[in-house]
């Protein structure tokens, strides 16, 4: 019953409320430290109270927490020294990180936590010391295991076609070999190393990505932007489309390049998901992320209407006109494709001045131009500018939050010989077996002798204020008088406020 009203407290809208009551059932709480601790049993969902007020937000409660756990270690003047409990922040041991509980919230006062102590140290810590030379490096080593597997696919195995061509636009003279014979000159030999290399990479994706969503649940692990979602599907589909080409290589089946293709496209794509590893382009891949998935795919769903429909309309129309003359509309797919270039103004409206065009075309294009470029077009760009201005107001806490997120991931997926645990343990100093991060900290004097010049002037202020209401209560009858008074009385009240104040400041001095 203590730990479920301690959950509770930490969604109570009223802060300084929810703190007192929190110390108070803590008094009453007999086993204070160890598994029996009312702070450290979590709920149906794994949190524990602590974990709780960072996936809810709530900064006071955390603070208050924080404070709670905090031990000083020594105090030299403005300086002191202060050891923080990092036990249920650092991933570390965590199965269920406290770190990726906030960065994977739709809430936004969570990530508002990633800039309160000890939580930004420590995260400033691992990124720095580990994370970011760990994320470069793998950068590289994928740019140049994408290299390699672009180079397999330009050197791929082909050989000059045999047989006749069929039709007049049939334009094919190489073909793909065989499997006894793409490996034969010392050329294939080392092509064959290069397709290895990029077979066992895949494997080791697939390997890396299956038990995170298992562990996390697909819906989280491939909706959350910021932990890369998006990125996730993209090389999952990546590795998925070697294997079908490796099948097709080994089977000697004819038409792998069209997911070597995919391929292709979808692993140089990856690549943007190591710009968040800087400040400077990583806020950009969310915005991609964001317009893509969120603005361009709803756009889609309209444009694929309007393609379909005046694609069937320019076939149609040209269904019975000679496609020699204008061949843009000679079949149904030809003529989606151009329709779709024509909607995004890659290509010119088709016109063959030498022949009688129909007169439904201009009458359909006018219509289709008006449509597709003036209108839908004009609307995606107003779109992705209003998401742009969105996310741009948000940048710094998103790359934060990115950078919080790459750290775990690392973390959780390096062993433990490259990436040791951050922070002391306490048993240096007496502390039991928790981990603490050591911070110092300055206080600035000047800054407390502002604070109480603050208050002096504001409870002059007040006293000044209650002193005048209740003459203004005791002499109800000339009200109006009083109010006249009253506005005398407020200048020479904050007059002597003032005078008093500055004599304080003189005094100080």
């Amino acid at each position: 019953i203590g730990n479920t009203v301690l959950h509770i407290l930490v969604l109570q809208p009223n802060k300084t409320f929810a703190c007192h009551m929190y110390s108070l059932i803590l008094s009453y709480d007999r086993s204070k430290e160890g598994p029996g601790s009312l702070e450290l049993i979590p709920n149906n969902e794994g949190l524990t109270p602590f974990k709780l007020a960072g996936v809810e937000g709530n900064t006071v409660m955390f603070q208050y927490l924080m404070q709670k756990r905090k031990q000083n270690l020594w105090s030299f003047g403005p300086l002191t020294t202060v050891l923080y409990d990092i036990t249920e922040i650092d991933s570390w041991a965590e199965d269920q990180s406290f770190l990726e509980l906030i960065v994977s919230t739709k809430k936004r006062e969570a990530r508002q936590i990633l800039d309160l102590t000890p939580v930004k140290e420590l995260v400033s810590l691992k990124w720095n010391m580990y994370g970011r030379p760990y994320f470069c490096f793998l950068a590289l080593f994928y740019i140049l295991y994408m290299v390699c597997f672009t180079m397999c696919c330009v050197y791929r195995p082909l050989k000059p076609r045999t047989g006749n061509r069929t039709s007049s636009r049939d334009n094919t003279v190489y073909v793909q070999k065989m499997l006894q014979e793409s490996y034969v000159a010392y050329e294939d030999e080392l092509r064959l190393v290069g397709e290895l290399i990029t077979v066992i990479g895949a494997v080791v994706i697939l390997v890396l990505e299956i038990p995170d969503i298992l562990r996390v649940g697909a819906a989280k692990y491939f909706g959350q932007t910021i932990l890369g979602g998006p990125f996730h599907i993209i090389v999952i589909t990546y590795a998925c489309m070697i294997v079908v080409t490796m099948v097709m290589r080994l089977t000697s089946t004819t038409g792998e390049v069209v997911p070597m293709s995919f391929a292709l496209v979808l692993g140089w794509c990856n690549v943007m998901y190591f710009a968040r590893g800087f400040q400077m382009l990583g806020p950009f891949t969310i915005m991609i992320q964001k317009m893509i998935f969120g603005d361009l795919m709803r756009f889609c769903w309209l444009m694929a209407v309007v393609i379909l429909g005046f694609a069937s309309a320019f076939y149609i129309i040209f269904q019975t006109e000679n496609p020699e003359n204008l061949g843009q509309f000679y079949n149904y797919p030809m003529s989606l494709f151009t329709t779709f270039e024509l909607f995004l103004t890659i290509i010119d409206g088709p016109a063959n001045y030498d022949v009688d065009l129909p007169f439904m075309y201009s009458v359909v294009y006018f219509a289709f131009a008006i449509i597709a470029t003036l209108l839908m077009l004009n609307l995606l760009i107003a779109m992705m500018g209003d998401t742009h201005w969105r996310v741009a107001h948000e940048q710094d806490e998103l790359w934060r939050a990115q950078v919080v997120a790459t750290t775990v991931m690392l973390e959780r997926k390096l062993p433990r010989c490259l990436w040791p645990r951050s922070g002391i343990c306490g048993r240096e100093f007496g502390l039991g077996d928790r981990w603490y991060l050591r911070i110092e900290d300055r206080v600035d004097p000047n800054k407390h002798k502002m604070m109480r010049y603050t208050e002096a002037f504001k409870a002059q202020d007040r006293d000044n204020y209650d002193k005048g209401s209740e003459k203004l209560e005791t002499n109800g009858d000339t009200l109006c008088k009083k109010d006249l008074s009253s506005l005398s009385l407020s200048r020479s009240t904050s007059r002597t406020s003032s005078h008093r104040g500055w004599e304080i400041l003189r005094r100080n001095t």
